[in-house]
């Protein structure tokens, strides 16, 4: 498996979802840097399970243990490596799922991967349980960011078509983003959230489930940064986002809708602004030929809808190679795009400090 990412900084995640533990080694941050543990578990738990209706009953209390890399407090040059403990595990509910695999989920494509090896428990490292220790690993990131000017925030941009008031893309700021990030249901619009939370209330009583979109921006990251052509921010990013669970979907700045645009509309015109080169929009999220432009990075990613649903579905008997329906039990987020947010935050702090550090 290759669970690990970044050049300047390396994250490698570690564990399964039932494992004993589940964890992350960091290694290449900058020593001396001072960690704030409190931010970090507030971080911790803003992905954490078990918090809301809207998330999995499973509760993990996600105190993270740390094994290195920290000396009085302050990272010391030594790999940092961590721990999170599982503790409210209920395997039995997956072993069915060895032979009868769920649709929409990787336990049919892990089988021919691992030739059946795989470990099937709450999807195994195929688990949304992973990003846990990403985001611990982000969280660290989001600090060093931070004292260098850099604030990466997102939102809940829509769940089951239901749309929140999007950041604006020229003018978005960090205010902006801690604001939405204080709130326990992640969006600008609070009665677009009431009315999503209502989605995903009447999905969990129809054994269904729904998906949604993040919207995520970067502000004060400087321009000038990344390489073409396989090297890009854009590139870099989506590597990283693509690591998360449920994530389908990845554009950047107008993304699809430029595709329907005129290069006059598209274009983001040049200005001067207090002797800085900006854009009068911002149509390509602050990225240009993979470089930054100075503008806020902006992304959107689509989540697909979780596909651990207690609603019977068509799947086969690997062994007896049978048509079979499956009625999947245990504890499953009938949306997974709430507890997504703080991860979107995680993954693109990660690859922004990294390409900081590189440039």
């Amino acid at each position: 498996m290759s669970s690990q990412i970044g050049k300047n900084i390396t994250v490698s995640i570690f564990g399964q979802s039932h494992s004993q533990a589940i964890g992350a080694v960091i290694d290449g941050l900058p020593a001396g840097f001072a960690v704030d543990m409190e931010k970090v578990r507030a971080f911790l738990a803003r992905r954490a399970p078990g918090r809301a209706a809207y998330a999995t009953a499973r509760r993990e209390a996600d105190e993270p243990i740390i094994l290195s890399g920290l000396a009085e407090g302050k990272t010391c040059g030594a790999p940092l490596a961590m721990l999170i403990g599982n503790g409210d595990t209920r395997s039995k509910d997956y072993e069915k799922l060895r032979d009868v695999p769920r649709p929409g989920h990787a336990d049919f494509t892990a089988n021919l991967r691992y030739g059946g090896f795989q470990d099937v428990r709450g999807g195994g490292h195929f688990s949304g349980r992973l990003t846990a220790p990403l985001c611990f690993a982000g969280a660290i990131c989001l600090q060093m960011l931070e004292q260098r000017g850099v604030f990466v925030g997102a939102h809940i941009a829509s769940v089951a078509g239901v749309a929140d008031a999007p950041f604006d893309p020229v003018r978005v700021c960090p205010a902006d983003l801690q604001a939405v990030s204080a709130k326990p249901f992640a969006v600008i619009d609070d009665a677009a959230g009431a009315a999503m939370q209502e989605k995903i209330a009447q999905a969990k009583a129809d054994l269904d489930s729904v998906g949604g979109t993040i919207e995520c921006a970067a502000v004060g990251f400087p321009a000038g940064i990344g390489d073409p052509m396989f090297d890009g921010l854009e590139n870099r990013l989506a590597a990283a986002l693509f690591g998360i669970p449920a994530v389908k979907g990845l554009e950047f700045g107008a993304g699809f809708a430029a595709a329907e645009m005129r290069g006059s509309q598209n274009n983001d015109p040049f200005l001067l602004e207090e002797g800085r080169v900006l854009t009068k929009t911002n149509h390509a999220g602050g990225i240009l030929g993979g470089i930054s432009t100075g503008m806020p990075l902006l992304f959107h990613l689509a989540f697909k809808p979780t596909p651990s649903i207690a609603r019977a579905q068509d799947s086969v008997s690997l062994s007896r190679k049978k048509p079979e329906k499956l009625e999947i039990t245990g504890r499953h987020d009938p949306c997974i795009v709430p507890r997504a947010v703080p991860v979107v935050e995680a993954a693109a702090a990660i690859v922004l400090l990294d390409a900081l550090l590189g440039a």
